[in-house]
């Protein structure tokens, strides 16, 4: 609930949205900026008081939100000519949500700390559906005295917070867990198409898999076949969700995080592949539309009755 602290939120979209909306529920002080019309006016609709500029955003205010694309987007606006850091508070907590190079993530800590003010990197996980519910998990990074100021605000968006280390450790986090998630989606789909192939109805294979030791996100949450998840994208034609493109944006951030250090990601390379050859598919599907590839690389031959 709020404590009086002013809140600027940077970045209204698919994810930013739902997020600033559950704050403004929760009592926060928000005051929103997204260049496109179309999120500012969604945004508007959902009781999100806007902003004309990111300077009227960030004017005097205690805290800073962002979840933009890129980290290139993010550093701009603490660099000129946003000058971001000249405007809000001088005691300001910066917290960037996007999921972007631990590099650019290092670079934000560094800029931010220089100006006497404090930052965390804190990406999150959860998807469209857990924004829209507030049931986010935010992996961060940063310093625990800061962790700490922004529990409260990062509560009324997620229900499990996790401090992962300093500077960078939120962002080196996700990438973990998305290289996890893309290469199960996959196993996941994979199993599916198989089980189709000898028989097996969806609901079956779901049931004795979501309660033996395949279960994980991928199958109970995110389940790529229609019907057993009737929350799931496959269930709406695979709008997401989470978007391929987002998929692959994170599995080469994940990519770049290994071969900077030295360690073999042999299946994460894999899935980055077959990402980026399903996202060159018309129009942006949940990741989970992964499956639909699958079936069209195999020759089906239907169950084998030997």
């Amino acid at each position: 609930m709020s404590d009086g602290r002013r809140i600027a939120f940077l970045g209204l979209g698919h994810m930013g949205l739902p997020m600033a909306t559950n704050l403004v529920a929760d009592g926060w002080a928000v005051r929103g900026y997204d260049p496109q019309p179309a999120a500012a006016q969604a945004a508007t609709s959902a009781g999100v008081e806007m902003a004309s500029s990111l300077a009227e955003a960030a004017e005097d205010a205690d805290m800073v939100i962002t979840m933009l694309a890129s980290g290139a987007q993010v550093l701009d606006c603490y660099r000129p000519p946003s000058h971001l850091l000249d405007i809000v508070s001088p005691n300001a907590l910066v917290i960037d949500c996007s999921t972007i190079d631990i590099g650019d993530a290092r670079q934000l800590h560094a800029m931010v700390s220089g100006s006497g003010r404090h930052c965390l990197d804190a990406p999150v996980s959860g998807g469209g559906v857990g924004a829209a519910a507030a049931t986010l998990t935010f992996m961060v990074g940063g310093t625990e005295a800061s962790f700490a100021t922004a529990s409260p605000v990062l509560g009324s968006m997620g229900k499990r917070l996790v401090h992962c280390g300093e500077a960078g450790a939120g962002q080196a986090a996700k990438v973990c867990n998305n290289m996890i998630l893309a290469v199960s989606m996959i196993a996941v789909s994979e199993a599916f198409v198989l089980g189709e192939s000898l028989g097996l109805s969806h609901q079956a294979l779901f049931d004795v898999t979501s309660a033996a030791s395949a279960q994980c996100w991928a199958l109970t949450t995110n389940c790529p076949v229609p019907g057993p998840v009737p929350t799931s994208p496959a269930n709406f034609d695979y709008r997401p969700g989470f978007a391929t493109s987002l998929m692959v944006k994170d599995l080469r951030l994940a990519e770049a995080a290994a071969e900077l250090t030295g360690v073999d990601t042999a299946l994460g390379r894999h899935a980055t592949r077959i990402y980026e050859a399903l996202g060159e598919e018309p129009g942006d599907l949940d990741f989970s539309a992964v499956i639909n590839a699958v079936r069209s690389h195999s020759a089906l031959k239907g169950p084998s009755h030997d």
